[in-house]
């Protein structure tokens, strides 16, 4: 007898855990990589958030399980910045829910809103766990096609009218991962209006939404009047506070999305350690200058590999967010073969556009996530290979 289900068993291993692998292997060998694979930022967390943890740390009461839907604290912050920073009203109590890192919540809101055999609509390329989540739920995928020459925006027109209809929930991801894509606010209001037109719930992936470079300042869809009877967002402190490891973020929007997520995670889980609610509130409410710093160091890097790829004769266009570069791989150059290569040649892992779905074939995203001394020693190491790894 299998005593592994055959959801779980037709799962392949996650491909950031293979990159780490192979990673690993060159490096017991005595190679130095440099490791642009996954978008995990390389700076630490503020002072002041760090200070806020210790003084949690040394309260008794704060090691007790957690309110299953998180601490009034970190509910109120995460209300209180979507107040000043979109002018969006969340009552923290219905329309706010802790995670466990916003990973964890997009895979648990499958299981909270479709049911086997519901159909949901996903952006392509988009991040792995979209698809994972959905298969995991029983669920179908149906793509969303993303416009590569107008930005990687969302082609609404061209999703089948059938499938549309058989859908119950249709995600979004801006700023985007893998692509870099960013919208203004009228994309979202024509993500609402097609949801209306479609009966569709809607998630938007906004774990990227604070960063930003120049004026840009990405909108939340919960922005669009009456985004709320059908929408939630979820946001994420891991890139904007430098917090990945944490594992804390949350979602927002819709009250019966916010209660069926909220009663499946506390069957499943008690929310996040207490300690780290408190600190994240207190990064929520302390103001964003560090991560406006954070934001020109990562636009300083972008600006630096953007310049060397096109030396290099790669082309990617330069994003307004994110920790990424979304470039093309040299013709005839598949994508997966394409980062093989740089690994094995030049120590340089980069991720390939495959991993991200069948239309992220033919390019592979660099995460801005080790210091620009570094991106230097890519690009010099590349240029040996002779343009675009020839």
């Amino acid at each position: 007898m299998a005593f592994i289900s055959r959801r779980v068993a037709s799962l392949p291993a996650y491909l950031f855990s293979e990159f780490a692998r192979k990673k690993k292997e060159l490096q017991d060998k005595g190679h130095d990589i440099i490791d642009l694979g996954i978008g995990a930022p390389d700076l630490a967390p503020p002072v002041f958030i760090r200070e806020r943890l210790i003084e949690e740390l040394q309260h008794p009461e704060n090691h007790r399980y957690s309110p299953y839907s998180g601490c009034k604290e970190f509910k109120e912050a995460v209300a209180s910045f979507y107040e000043r920073h979109y002018q969006v009203e969340l009552d923290p109590e219905k329309e706010v829910l802790a995670l466990i890192g916003s990973k964890e919540g997009i895979a648990h809101v499958m299981q909270a809103v479709i049911d086997p055999g519901e159909k949901v609509i996903v952006p392509d390329p988009g991040y792995p766990v979209y698809a994972k989540g959905i298969h995991l739920a029983g669920g179908k995928a149906v793509c969303l096609p993303l416009d590569s020459r107008r930005g990687y925006i969302p082609c609404f027109d061209r999703i089948a009218p059938g499938d549309a209809e058989r859908s119950k929930l249709m995600l979004l991801n801006y700023p985007g991962n893998p692509t870099a894509a960013t919208v203004e606010y009228d994309i979202f209001k024509q993500a609402i209006t097609y949801a209306e037109k479609h009966d569709l719930a809607v998630v938007n992936d906004a774990a990227y939404d604070l960063v930003t470079f120049g004026d840009y300042q990405a909108p939340s869809i919960l922005q669009v009047p009456g985004s709320k009877e059908r929408a939630v967002e979820f946001g994420s402190l891991s890139k904007s506070f430098s917090m990945a490891g944490w594992r804390i973020g949350y979602a927002v929007g819709n009250r019966e999305i916010i209660e069926g997520l909220s009663t499946l995670k506390s069957n499943m889980d008690t929310s996040q350690f207490l300690p780290i609610q408190k600190a994240a509130a207190e990064a929520l409410n302390g103001g964003l200058e560090s991560v406006e710093e954070n934001n020109r160091m990562y636009e300083r890097r972008m600006e630096t590999m953007h310049a060397g790829l096109q030396e290099i004769g790669i082309k990617a266009e330069k994003p307004r967010g994110t920790l990424f570069l979304w470039a093309e791989v040299p013709e005839g150059c598949g994508s997966q073969a394409f980062a093989d290569m740089l690994l094995e040649e030049i120590g340089v892992l980069v991720t390939p556009g495959s991993a991200f779905g069948k239309e992220g074939e033919g390019y592979f995203r660099i995460a801005l996530t080790v210091p620009v001394e570094r991106l230097n020693e890519v690009i010099r190491r590349w240029k040996k290979l002779g343009t675009g790894g020839d």
